[in-house]
């Protein structure tokens, strides 16, 4: 990608913040690369090298400051939105793609070559996916040695290091000196079960809106949200923890306190988190784009910051989705906790007060798919009860069914196919579970309502055709148009499904009460 040199040095001199995590200062003379907030002395810009990527820096040779930290960057970068297949590839590294399988699974995973795979890298990122992978290894590390107690060996395993020699040759190797002499943090040991970590984002971020959000749709014994605090249940191949959120004080970042018996789950763990709080979103670009539109610029204005809420599970939000079919989100949020109690799994009693409402994990699709009339227990139609288990039987035979990363089109071609999945539906599991920035419900009421004039409500055909405009960012602009639906109906109506077609309101938690939606 070009980065131009002058606008970069500017960015760097005043220390702008909105380019932290778009570009990154590599400085020949000194062989150290830095985020442009970095407090050091400014070089010249003679001896300056802007690059795209930390794993550009890196694999030219540079290392991380130890002042400004890479590590705890905005997971951002200037390709966002404009390079699908490379930002899909990055979520998928980000989960640990590369730890155990080659370059090219990852291209087959994306359905492309391997070698139009490593061609897209070096135009967008500046650096080959093993390149990416190694150095988000080395800075998660990185991370966990100094922002956490957990063990030398612990940190390797959960960063995706082979072994411990492994772990501390790169570093000797990349910092000149070994990981422990970089410990901040002192104790006697942490568990990988019980650890906190500063998850950066692009300011400005309205916590409320997606706090707000969440609340509305809180499964009982599942999920807990209060107006500081998001905590949930989380299962991951077998094994389950927790996870709580909150807002970092003085910081442009959320402090996720992660309880989970496996350790090298952690890297997966944080990418969902960050998919599930869209901590990767640069409101500033996404912002810009719609407000050139003169329906979406007020809206934009008014909540600076919104973001699109993730799902922690594809599957869970299906489930959802078919339970929440012709009923309001309370009515749906209490058969979804119905199930939960029907064959959820129970948790170990909790001593943190944010867990304490936080009992057991959504089923899986076995367990789901074990269950012989769920419509007797949980009081819905037998149509709908046979779509949920047969939409389990087929999740639990494909584990992949919802990962993200295939493309839009893809995505909404898979999801029809399952049973109870119609148009809005899938639209609305590939905005929030598979982080398609560019998905919307073309025919939902709630967005036909937000952009009526005078002359009435546009057709679907037109409001698609006005949303051209929008692209790639969709998803963001039906978030701020349900955002500002003055009555949105409590049932809804869809034309093309017999699904939820009104939107979800983004309200703030202490005004929350029911609305449509999923």
């Amino acid at each position: 990608m070009h980065l131009d040199r002058e606008s970069c040095y500017r960015a760097l001199l005043t220390r702008d913040a909105r380019f932290d995590g778009i570009f990154f200062v590599a400085v020949r003379t000194t062989g150290i690369y830095c985020r442009p907030i970095c407090p050091a002395r400014t070089p010249k810009l003679a001896h300056i090298t802007f690059v795209p990527s930390a794993a550009a820096a890196q694999a030219a040779g540079f290392r991380p400051c130890l002042r400004c930290r890479p590590e705890t960057s905005p997971d951002l970068a200037a390709w966002h939105g404009t390079a699908a297949t490379v930002s899909r590839a990055m979520s998928l590294i980000a989960s640990g793609a590369l730890n155990d399988a080659s370059v090219d699974d990852l291209a087959g995973r994306l359905g492309i070559g391997e070698r139009q795979l490593r061609r897209l890298f070096a135009q967008h990122i500046g650096a080959s996916p093993n390149a990416v992978a190694q150095t988000r290894r080395v800075l998660f590390a990185k991370q966990l040695i100094t922002d956490t107690t957990l063990p030398m060996a612990q940190v390797a395993l959960a960063a995706g290091f082979g072994s411990l020699r492994r772990f501390n040759d790169t570093f000797r190797r990349l910092y000149g000196r070994p990981p422990r002499s970089m410990r901040r943090v002192q104790g006697a040991g942490a568990s990988a079960s019980a650890i906190t970590l500063t998850l950066p984002f692009k300011p400005p971020y309205d916590w409320p809106g997606i706090i707000g959000f969440l609340a509305a749709r809180a499964i009982r014994g599942v999920e807990s949200v209060r107006a500081d605090c998001y905590a949930r249940s989380i299962r991951l191949d077998g094994a389950q923890g927790t996870i709580a959120l909150r807002m970092a004080e003085r910081q442009n970042a959320l402090l996720a306190t992660i309880r989970f018996p496996v350790v090298t789950a952690l890297p997966a763990i944080v990418a969902r988190i960050r998919r599930m709080f869209d901590l990767g979103a640069d409101p500033a670009v996404i912002g810009a784009q719609l407000a050139e539109d003169p329906v979406m610029a007020p809206l934009v204005a008014a909540r600076p910051g919104l973001r699109v809420p993730g799902a922690w599970d594809g599957f869970e939000l299906a489930v959802r989705g078919i339970l929440g079919q012709q009923i309001t989100v309370s009515a749906a949020t209490a058969l979804a906790a119905k199930l939960v109690d029907l064959c959820g799994s129970a948790l170990p009693v909790a001593h943190d007060p944010a867990l304490a409402m936080v009992t057991h994990t959504f089923p899986s699709p076995e367990d789901v798919a074990r269950l012989d009339e769920p419509g007797l227990a949980l009081g819905m139609p037998r149509a709908r009860a046979a779509a949920i288990t047969g939409l389990a039987k087929i999740a639990a035979a494909d584990r992949g069914l919802f990962e993200p990363g295939r493309g839009l089109d893809v995505a909404i071609r898979r999801l029809r196919a399952l049973p109870g999945i119609g148009e809005w539906t899938a639209h609305y599991i590939a905005m929030r579970a598979l982080r398609e920035p560019d998905a919307f419900p073309t025919a939902d009421v709630g967005l036909m309502r937000a952009m009526a004039t005078a002359d009435g409500r546009p057709t679907p055909a037109e409001l698609l055709a006005h949303a051209e405009a929008w692209r790639p960012w969709r998803a963001y602009a039906a978030l701020y148009l349900w955002a500002s639906d003055p009555a949105a109906p409590r049932r809804s109506s869809s034309p093309s499904e017999r699904n939820h077609a009104t939107a979800p309101r983004m309200r703030p938690l202490a005004d929350r009460h029911d609305s449509p939606g999923l």
